[in-house]
């Protein structure tokens, strides 16, 4: 009795990884084993950047408030420490956008938290 093999799903399953492994240099996109260790590393990458990209973003908010706020005379925490004292809502996303799109609108905030 021959030995079955499984070609239509060997192939595909092959097919599949190169298709991802597609755009990569060299070897990486052609040599099956060699594509099958490049996408899991950057299946790991993928993974882990997803959870650094919420924390890169929150600092860089964090570092254009602070600029914005130092123009007007005060710093990122005592400008968020009278926002929470003032009990005004606005997060830290929309306050950096604020600063750097439109800079009456972040000076009127930081006018009406210090008065």
């Amino acid at each position: 009795m021959p030995r079955s093999q499984n070609k239509v799903a060997s192939h595909r399953r092959r097919k599949r990884i190169l298709a991802r492994a597609k755009g990569y240099w060299g070897a990486r996109s052609k040599v099956l084993t060699v594509a099958k260790h490049h996408i899991d590393k950057a299946e790991q990458h993928a993974y882990r950047d997803r959870r650094l990209k919420k924390r890169e973003f929150r600092s860089l908010w964090i570092a254009r408030i602070n600029a914005a706020a130092r123009m007007h005379g005060t710093t990122y925490s005592r400008l968020m420490d009278a926002l929470n004292k003032k009990q005004v809502e606005i997060n830290r996303k929309v306050l950096a956008d604020l600063a750097a799109r439109s800079p009456e609108a972040f000076a009127e905030i930081v006018k009406f938290v210090q008065a």
